[in-house]
């Protein structure tokens, strides 16, 4: 084959980060990011606040999150110009600037995050039933073998953090991405979450919500939280001690029993339980699954009957609502562990990079806000005829965004005051990039 000759040009200025434009006029047009984290905590001389947060985000955005890939970007003209930064600060001013002022950003950020969604006026997909799904849930991040503050044994069986994640709607907006220790049960100021979350989604939608849940979020008050709040919910029942036998004993009454294959028979039906909390009596449904079994999945049959319960806690009306059709609504909310992988391996997050709590927390804070413009880019790019990518699909994996969007080759053009980006001839995303960018800057 035939050999290259390699150089470096010194006059032309080539980047392979295009779309780092897009993620500048995400930040600059739909939020006040840069104004809000510079009054957070006044600064009388050095680099800007938001120079170092915006360039946080840029670096996300490409997929890295450790602080020294900032270095290769300090004298990159084009990361300056897209997303308008005075000036790139080194890896070591940015960890301790982080470090410093964590717990002043950490609300402005989230903030911004959530201003950003609103003022782009992201969609927010119904399900079949009408309501818009908040799934929360927790995920465990393996961050084994350091020192880091607040790393502890998860419920995984490793050492690391178990952040909550809030996710809105068909397209998994992301509301809150809490950094928690990874010993935190779940249930541990879930309420504070819940505070916090319910205004925002509903900040974003008029429809009605379906908080989804699994089971280490079976308590009392979580349930009479919602109840009072006036939000339907779906709550994976925590069955801890229970008379197996009693329950089959109540599948046998209801006479609900349908045969999937040999050997295995199902029951649902619907109970209800009166509850007292501080003096007020509730009434609860629960849709229950008795599963009992003769013959195991291989076909070899039991000497026993082996028996299985499980339960989902909810606020829908059993006349409106089945009991099939609850459990099919609780299986939807396992599409929420997808989003979970985007954070641990697309932002590169699974191991976090500061030995700090709060600086992590902060840093997981941005990466909800940088989840949220990738996945806003993706949506109106990559979904739709002018698609580089083959596949239908009605979201785009924040890794599919990158490498058809952020990571795309162009040569930057000066010409009097103005700047253009010149792209290939056979550059198969360049409609779709060029829709992004004209919504965008019209917005």
């Amino acid at each position: 084959m035939k050999r290259f000759i390699l150089e470096q040009s010194e006059s032309e200025i080539y980047t392979s980060h295009s779309g780092l434009s897009l993620v500048g006029l995400c930040i600059n047009r739909y939020t006040t990011l840069t104004t809000a984290v510079n009054e957070a905590v006044p600064l009388h001389h050095g680099i800007a606040h938001s120079d170092l947060i915006k360039s946080y985000v840029g670096q996300l955005c490409l997929g890295k999150s450790d602080f020294e890939a900032v270095e290769n970007v300090r004298e990159d003209d084009y990361f300056h110009a897209a997303l308008a930064i005075g000036q790139v600060p080194s890896a070591a001013r940015l960890r301790q600037r982080f470090d410093a002022h964590a717990t002043e950003w950490l609300p402005v950020t989230s903030g911004q995050s959530i201003d950003f969604l609103a003022h782009a006026k992201v969609p927010v997909s119904p399900l079949e039933t009408g309501h818009v799904a908040l799934d929360i849930d927790v995920f465990p991040m393996d961050n084994s073998k350091t020192q880091k503050e607040g790393v502890s044994r998860t419920y995984k069986g490793f050492d690391g953090y178990a952040p909550i994640a809030v996710y809105l709607g068909r397209e998994g907006w992301c509301l809150a991405c809490e950094l928690r220790e990874g010993k935190q049960h779940c249930q541990n100021e879930f309420l504070y979450t819940l505070e916090r979350a319910l205004p925002n989604a509903r900040r974003l939608t008029d429809l009605p919500l379906l908080v989804r849940l699994d089971g280490g979020h079976d308590a009392l008050e979580t349930r009479v939280f919602l109840v009072e709040d006036k939000a339907d919910y779906l709550l994976k029942w925590n069955p801890r001690r229970q008379d197996l036998d009693q329950w089959l004993v109540a599948a046998e009454q209801q006479g609900a029993w349908i045969s999937p294959r040999e050997g295995k028979r199902v029951a649902t039906f619907s109970v209800y339980e009166e509850q007292i909390h501080k003096g007020k009596k509730y009434r609860f449904r629960r849709v229950m699954q008795v599963t009992e079994r003769t013959i195991d999945k291989h076909g070899q049959m039991l000497l026993f009957p082996e028996l299985e319960i499980e339960g989902w806690w909810t606020s829908l009306n059993e006349a409106a609502f089945d009991d099939e059709a609850i459990i099919a609504l609780y299986c939807d909310h396992a599409t929420s562990e997808q989003f979970h992988s985007e954070f641990k391996t697309d932002l590169d997050l699974e191991r976090l990079p500061s030995g700090k709590f709060a600086t992590n927390d902060l840093i997981m804070s941005l990466s909800a806000f940088s989840y949220n413009i990738l996945r806003w880019i993706g949506l109106i790019g990559l979904v739709g005829e002018i698609s580089p990518v083959r596949h239908q699909a009605k979201r785009r994996r924040l890794k599919t965004v990158m490498q058809e969007l952020m990571y795309l080759a162009a040569r930057l053009v000066r010409t009097g005051r103005r700047l253009k980006l010149k792209f290939s001839r056979r550059c198969p995303a360049y409609p779709a990039f060029e829709a992004v960018y004209q919504k965008l800057a019209a917005g």
